[in-house]
């Protein structure tokens, strides 16, 4: 199975740290977050593996050369003159998702226990375009789902901006999206947006007429390592789990 790791953000919430190297490379207990993210998703099974990167670009490039790409297969997909979001940057990607399976994106700035597993194997079982891993958490801005988790619209609580895309819904539950996601290859040919967008851009437009589902997970930890006030708790949580050698 395949991957898609989304590097190439600038990390503006994570200066001035980001003002000297990528977020993708920012470390907690001396491990990058790319090398998190990379070793979850090889426990997961993942063989083949594309990074966007743009911001210090040279620099991931650089690390994945000093560690032998992991002992796997690792693209690069350039992002260097254009920074194109996370949906413009896997549009760019598309050429290596090229054997009809679904695949898997996810944000280098996360780090989850989610079960990577059970989430591809949810995925295959729904036929869905796409599986969204989403959670109960504070934020500003959530996805809306029915009772079936079958997304149904945005809002963003701060503006009060609402985007409703499947009619008469009996009830919306607001769920936060974790950046991590299964898509199937098809979602290529379906959309029609080009340049820089988000994926949440690309999720509105095809759910109005293909199945977007949510994949709930709101036992575990779950850390959005953008936010630097973040960091302190999610250093202790993997100092813990490597004296305990367990994997994150």
């Amino acid at each position: 199975m395949k991957a898609m790791i989304f590097a190439a953000g600038m990390g503006t919430r994570l200066k001035p740290v980001t003002d000297f190297k990528p977020k993708a490379l920012a470390g907690i207990e001396g491990i990058t977050l790319l090398e998190i993210v990379v070793n979850k998703l090889i426990h997961a099974g993942i063989t083949d593996i594309i990074i966007n990167v743009h911001h210090f670009a040279e620099q991931i490039i650089q690390f994945l050369k000093e560690k032998n790409n992991f002992g796997i297969n690792i693209c690069i997909s350039d992002e260097s003159d254009e920074l194109l979001d996370t949906g413009g940057g896997l549009v760019k990607a598309s050429w290596f998702f090229n054997d009809n399976n679904p695949f898997i994106a996810y944000n280098v700035d996360v780090l989850s226990d989610i079960d990577i597993e059970n989430m591809i194997e949810s995925h295959k079982q729904s036929c869905a375009l796409a599986t969204v891993a989403v959670r109960k958490r504070e934020t500003t801005r959530y996805l809306l789902f029915d009772d079936m988790l079958h997304l149904c619209g945005w809002e963003n609580n701060k503006t009060g901006e609402i985007k409703i895309i499947k009619r008469n819904p009996d009830i919306l539950i607001p769920l936060a999206f974790s950046g991590i996601q299964i898509l199937s290859p098809q979602i290529f040919a379906k959309t029609k947006l080009k340049g820089k967008f988000s994926m949440i851009d690309l999720y509105l437009e095809l759910a109005v007429y293909n199945n977007i589902i949510g994949f709930a997970h709101n036992e575990g930890y779950w850390f959005d390592l953008g936010k630097p006030e973040n960091f302190a708790e999610a250093e202790l949580l993997l100092k813990t789990a490597l004296m305990n050698n367990k994997k994150v």
